[in-house]
């Protein structure tokens, strides 16, 4: 529906401004379309030299790209479509230069009552990225607020712009961090930093960030998407198998003791050679050449 309305908005456009040309009118559309396909608040596109590497940024400038329902809804589409991609080995998800989200979309959640959002099981949508089973690579610059610092760490990999800046402000509201502020960000600084941040909302910035182990990279912003892309171009160029279970493995380690954790890591390092592409990678090896990996 959002691009019937900008058709009939850029139609109204020439009407009213004297230009007939429809060729114009046209071109402008066709551009619309292309940038931000069947979506509204997001544009979704693939990267890299094989374009092996999904794209997508949050397009919700004048609000700072606040995370609205409609916002989240299309991040899921467009995460799932990504995953049904065999050509794509890994995402990358990024902002504006100015804010990769500055929070959830409060004017939208302001009049929800307890009864409403705990039968809804308010935000539980929200999970996407962090079922998706390809890497994901955030790059974040400008403001990573609240329910954007949220959506930031469900990523497997943060890339921060030197401007970028992280907080969850949600005590300034009366309420708490709902979508993993308190739980994510405690696993990736620990308990005191993390503390401080959602009982102050004070904001951290990218070197911060990066010292205190919340992003792994801080760069120009302006270099900051080409960056994640060829990150993400690397990953997209080894087996999407053995990516896949590096990726289960480390994140198991969240979720179990080292015991269970080694036995877990043992089990898949044992899976892996049903693949394909194990044989491919060790043969390559020892016979001093690049692997050619099938996904297999």
């Amino acid at each position: 529906m959002a691009c019937f309305r900008t058709g009939a908005q850029l139609c109204r456009q020439f009407l009213f401004s004297g230009q007939s040309s429809i060729k114009l009118f046209a071109a402008s559309l066709s551009h619309r379309w292309m940038s931000t396909g069947k979506y509204e608040y997001i544009i979704v596109e693939k990267k890299g030299e094989k374009n092996n590497v999904g794209f997508i940024q949050l397009n919700r400038p004048k609000a700072l790209n606040a995370l609205c329902a409609g916002l989240m809804s299309e991040l899921e589409q467009a995460v799932k479509g990504f995953e049904a991609d065999n050509d794509v080995g890994a995402i990358v998800l990024t902002g504006s230069e100015r804010a990769f989200a500055a929070g959830a979309d409060i004017k939208e959640m302001q009049t929800k009552e307890f009864s409403e959002v705990w039968r809804g099981n308010f935000l539980s949508e929200w999970d996407a990225l962090s079922r998706c089973s390809k890497p994901v690579i955030a790059a974040v610059n400008g403001f990573a607020l609240g329910g954007g610092c949220e959506v930031a760490m469900m990523c497997d990999i943060i890339y921060a712009g030197d401007k970028a800046q992280f907080g969850q402000p949600e005590i300034t509201l009366g309420t708490i961090p709902g979508a993993g502020g308190t739980q994510r960000l405690c696993k990736a600084i620990g308990k005191s930093k993390a503390m401080e941040m959602v009982l102050t909302a004070n904001r951290m910035s990218a070197e911060e960030a990066e010292k205190a182990g919340l992003v792994s990279k801080v760069v120009p912003a302006a270099d900051l998407v080409s960056e994640a892309v060829k990150t993400a171009e690397k990953i997209s160029s080894f087996s999407k198998i053995a990516s896949g279970m590096c990726k289960e493995a480390v994140n198991a380690a969240y979720e179990m003791s080292l015991k269970e954790g080694l036995h877990f890591e043992k089990r898949l390092f044992h899976a892996s050679f049903a693949s394909n592409d194990r044989r491919e990678g060790m043969t390559a090896f020892s016979e001093k050449r690049p692997p050619k990996f099938t996904d297999s």
